[in-house]
């Protein structure tokens, strides 16, 4: 029965989902809020769920005295500094009646100052990964290889206002030539590039969405797929 009541579950779920979206009417438009409001739900325990997961995970380090363990501590003392944060946060928006993330209360504080400065230094960090990949990625030693250098030289020239205005001021157009191109690379060849994409992912998505269905797929409880 362990297994069995959440293939049950599972499938049901998913019958209703994807049902309701060919007839959004009664009974399966309002099942689908139903099971919405659940997912909610169960969301939301997820959340405390992988929270003291990784509590747990921490504090192992730290005990053990493992490699990193000094992060791990790092990352205790902020999960609890963020949830006290947050709980008062909350009590004086219930009892203010004001929502909790106005600017002044001490989560929005958090979130402007704290966690968005420490999301952009990992984007910015990214940066120089993305550039050495690209390095190695841009070296024309095939074709395909050398139509992606091309393309992304005009791509990035086009998206930098610096050689449209010289060409311009030495006569030798009239217009944003770069531009231009960058702008039917991105229109035409991008756009058929990501509509393939996506039609793949679809295609892999409603793959595994139905053997989840059927009970074919059956890890996510633990056993052999």
């Amino acid at each position: 029965m362990k297994r069995e009541i959440p293939l049950l579950i599972t499938s049901i779920a998913g019958i209703v989902f994807a049902v309701s979206f060919f007839i959004p009417h009664w009974p399966f438009g309002d099942a689908e809020n139903i099971f919405g409001d659940w997912m909610s739900v169960v969301s939301a325990f997820a959340i405390w769920l992988g929270m003291f997961n990784l509590a747990e995970v921490s504090l192992r380090k730290v005990i053990r005295k493992s490699e990193g363990w000094n992060y791990a501590l790092i990352v205790i003392g902020s999960m609890l500094l963020m949830l006290v944060i947050g709980f008062s946060s909350v009590y004086h928006a219930i009892n203010t009646d004001t929502p909790h993330m106005d600017p002044g209360t001490g989560l929005k504080w958090m979130y402007d100052y704290v966690f968005s400065p420490l999301s952009a230094t990992m984007f910015a960090m990214l940066a120089f990964f993305v550039a050495s990949a690209s390095y190695r990625a841009f070296r024309a030693r095939s074709l395909e290889a050398t139509l992606l250098l091309v393309t992304a030289f005009f791509v990035m020239v086009g998206r930098v206002p610096l050689l449209d205005p010289i060409l311009v001021w030495a006569g030798i157009t009239d217009f944003a030539f770069f531009s231009a191109v960058a702008d039917w690379i991105m229109t035409y060849p991008n756009a058929a590039g990501q509509r393939a994409i996506m039609i793949g992912i679809a295609l892999g998505i409603t793959s595994s969405s139905l053997r989840i269905i059927l009970g074919i797929e059956r890890s996510h409880i633990g056993g052999d797929a």
